[in-house]
């Protein structure tokens, strides 16, 4: 009994998709680039408002996985995770999005009433997803850049500041980036058998979107060039050296793309985070970078 206990707690476990929690680093980028990382208080609140999105992702996964254990059946990899495998039943999944929802959405109410109700958008933004944008060309890829989003603007309601229109708009560019390069590695590894794990795949090509890739290749890093530069973000922030942390993220996004071309990877961005070791230490170095100009130097 004991063992078959730790074996389901496990595989929900898995089910939550733990190392996704990653994305939700997001909500800590205002706390760093609104200068607040000196009040004890906000760095608690940017905290718990990870935590809070923490369990809401792992419920939207877990609702995804629900819709979609019939197509993951035929993905190579997906095919392995516990709805898709029968390790755990829809019930027990349902329950379980219950669980994290009524725990999520209690503690972001306990955070502050707008916080809340970005939660709540972020619910029903990624519940729409999973039943209709996902089939959709383009606004597939558009709604998971906008979940990006609100997650910032999330970390900057938690702590009371002022959402910046840059970290808005370079956080929307950057996970477009992203998602057009993993349905290029899903295309490409899934060859013939792509539409049949999803929809969507067969209103793509592997030109058609390495055309998206280049776009928004260059609009983050032109993008995130213009805001180091902005005379607006030195005066609010105190400083003219961010331009000193372009190397790291040229580098960053030009190794994705080596990995999504050479090395058949960008199936999964937190993955390639956490075990490509350039990507890992470049990413390191630009948030280290970022705290000592802002508030160090």
């Amino acid at each position: 009994m004991i063992l078959l206990s730790y074996g389901m707690l496990k595989n929900l476990f898995k089910l939550a998709r733990p190392t996704q929690w990653l994305k939700n680093g997001v909500l800590l980028a205002p706390l760093v680039f609104a200068g607040e990382m000196s009040h004890t208080l906000k760095i608690e609140l940017a905290f718990a408002a990870v935590a809070v999105f923490c369990l809401l992702s792992s419920a939207v996964y877990t609702f995804n996985d629900l819709i979609d254990r019939n197509y993951d059946r035929q993905h190579p990899l997906k095919k392995e995770r516990p709805l898709a495998a029968g390790k755990v039943t829809p019930t027990q999944a349902v329950v379980m999005i219950l669980i994290l929802l009524v725990i999520a959405l209690l503690a972001a109410w306990l955070i502050n009433r707008n916080f809340f109700i970005i939660a709540l958008v972020f619910i029903g933004l990624n519940l729409v997803y999973s039943l209709f944008l996902k089939d959709i060309v383009i606004l597939d890829a558009m709604s998971v850049g906008l979940s990006f989003v609100l997650r910032a603007y999330a970390g900057a309601l938690a702590i009371n500041v002022t959402a910046s229109t840059w970290l808005l708009i370079n956080t929307l560019l950057l996970a477009l980036f992203l998602s057009f390069g993993k349905r290029r590695h899903e295309l490409v590894l899934l060859e013939e058998g792509a539409i049949a794990h999803r929809k969507i795949l067969g209103h793509y090509s592997p030109y058609l979107l390495d055309q998206m890739i280049g776009v928004t290749t260059a609009s983050v890093v032109v993008m995130y060039m213009l805001y180091t530069f902005s005379s607006e973000v030195s005066e609010k922030l105190g400083t003219d050296n961010l331009y000193l942390t372009i190397p790291f993220v040229v580098y960053g996004i030009f190794r994705y793309l080596y990995l999504i071309h050479k090395k058949e990877k960008g199936g999964s961005p937190t993955t390639v985070l956490i075990t490509d070791l350039p990507i890992m230490l470049t990413v390191l170095l630009w948030v280290l970078t970022s705290i000592l100009i802002l508030y160090y130097a």
